[in-house]
């Protein structure tokens, strides 16, 4: 076990807030997981950081050669149906 430290709580607006000693180190607006178990014990935690989501919307198309499958789980539009008929009889 670590070195214990002394907190106090105190009112913030509806809430309960309690301090953190600076000497444990914790940075600023960082979320947490808050627990109270069975013995009524409140175990306090870091919020693992949510995966970054890559955005491949600027990727479209750069890739040479790459062949994209033809989506068949939505209906063609009345004009890509109209456009093929046309140009299936010239």
């Amino acid at each position: 076990m670590g070195r214990e430290y002394t907190a106090k709580s105190f009112k913030s607006g509806n809430s309960v807030a309690i301090r953190i000693p600076a000497a444990l180190g914790v940075e600023p607006d960082q979320e947490w997981i808050v627990v109270r178990d069975d013995s009524g014990d409140l175990l306090i935690r870091p919020k693992p950081q949510a995966k970054a989501k890559l955005d491949v919307s600027k990727f479209w198309g750069k890739a040479k050669g790459l062949k994209v499958p033809e989506r068949r789980d939505f209906d063609e539009r009345p004009s890509t149906i109209a456009a093929r008929a046309a140009n299936a009889t010239k």
